[in-house]
């Protein structure tokens, strides 16, 4: 990636206005990853604009980090087109979209509720992609922005008992990477993080805990210092935690070999 893709994006002192400081849309900040990623950017130095469903937990965040909170329900297919409006209407741009929002279900395909498989497209896939499409092009005017996507290992080699979610996670990916071809030379960057097992409410809304022995969920904070991290580098795909793009290489090149090793280590 060039190093125009890299530079422009350098937050100012937090001191600063709006206008001078560049600003982050940050969906799911209500909790988890998109809240923990927030407070990260605030604190080196962006103007936040905070979407989420709980608005009492996003007022809470807009105070401690000086941004604006924007609720709005991703699971509607027009929540994305009235967020991307409310942002722009409030700072006059998005420098950079973090799209953290998630929904996730664990179970057999054949008994997931129709309604939860429906607000796992919109929310996961659907919602990502509407909000790139209208704010994209005045990224691209500008010469310069961030897209940040947060999918998933899940969407890199499959689990079982959450097709679902994994095709929803696995969509994004290539989105992402399809998006990345079209839109270099342009000042526009897009990031893809994969983290594994988050400790966050994600597992608890899902309606079934975290029962793998491994590998142990890592920290929101550690997931959204890589997503601050990646908005001002170079790398365009990270794993968290980095280890498990060793078996996300194993599926690519061996993905027989990964299936047997799946089922006997689960």
């Amino acid at each position: 990636m060039a190093d125009e893709d890299r530079d422009d994006l350098r937050p100012g002192p937090r001191s600063s206005g709006p206008a001078e400081r560049p600003v982050a849309l940050v969906t799911g900040a209500s909790s988890g990853i998109g809240r923990a990623t927030a407070v990260r950017l605030a604190d080196a130095g962006w103007h936040t604009l905070l979407s989420g469903t709980d608005r009492t937990r996003l007022e809470e965040l807009a105070a401690r980090t000086g941004g604006v909170a924007l609720p709005e329900d991703l699971s509607k297919p027009d929540g994305p087109a009235r967020l991307a409006e409310a942002a722009v209407a409030e700072t006059g741009r998005v420098d950079a979209l973090v799209a953290s929002a998630g929904l996730g279900w664990r179970g057999a395909f054949a008994d997931t509720p129709s309604d939860t498989l429906d607000r796992m497209i919109e929310v996961n896939l659907a919602a990502p992609l509407r909000l790139v499409r209208l704010l994209l092009p005045g990224m691209l005017e500008r010469r310069h922005g961030r897209i940040v996507l947060l999918g998933s290992i899940a969407g890199q080699v499959g689990v079982r008992d959450e097709s679902g979610y994994a095709a929803t996670k696995g969509g994004l990916a290539m989105f992402a990477e399809s998006l990345w071809y079209e839109l270099r030379g342009t000042g526009v960057g897009v990031r893809l993080v994969l983290p594994g097992a988050v400790d966050t409410p994600f597992f608890d809304r899902r309606g079934t805990p975290y029962q793998r022995e491994r590998p142990r969920p890592v920290p929101a904070e550690r997931v959204a210092a890589t997503v601050v991290a990646t908005i001002t580098t170079e790398r365009d795909r990270l794993y968290v935690p980095h280890w498990l793009g060793f078996p996300a290489r194993i599926h690519g090149v061996a993905p027989g070999v990964f299936r047997r090793m799946a089922s006997r280590f689960g």
